[in-house]
């Protein structure tokens, strides 16, 4: 089953979703700012990404801005801050399997069906 990091507020994460549904992909949504993602469950994503923890950062957003912009942390540190403050994880992130990707564009998502 795929799994969809997602916030319903976020327009790409909406289109992400009604595109993997119209694939007739069974999807389990992960609301990750209501249930926010460990940080060995960010360790693998970030895995299956293959992607650096700073590359998953939103660095637009006001939390990172007032608190961690300009700051050099490891790894592992940029993986508790993000487990910490959810809001600064991207979005849509789609999971299938040992795949994921990060659905900006939303048709991103289709890369790994």
């Amino acid at each position: 089953m795929i799994q969809l990091y997602h916030n319903n507020r976020c327009s790409k994460s909406r289109q992400a979703l009604e595109l993997l549904q119209d694939e007739g992909q069974e999807v389990q949504v992960i609301e990750y700012l209501k249930q926010a993602p460990t940080a060995g469950e960010l360790e693998r994503i970030v895995q299956k990404l293959g992607i650096k923890p700073e590359q998953l950062l939103r660095k637009g957003e006001s939390v990172y801005k007032t608190q961690f912009a300009g700051q050099t942390h490891t790894d592992e540190e940029w993986i508790r801050i993000m487990a910490e403050h959810p809001v600064l994880i991207e979005r849509p992130i789609i999971v299938n399997g040992n795949k994921a990707v990060i659905g900006r564009p939303p048709e991103k998502v289709l890369t790994i069906l």
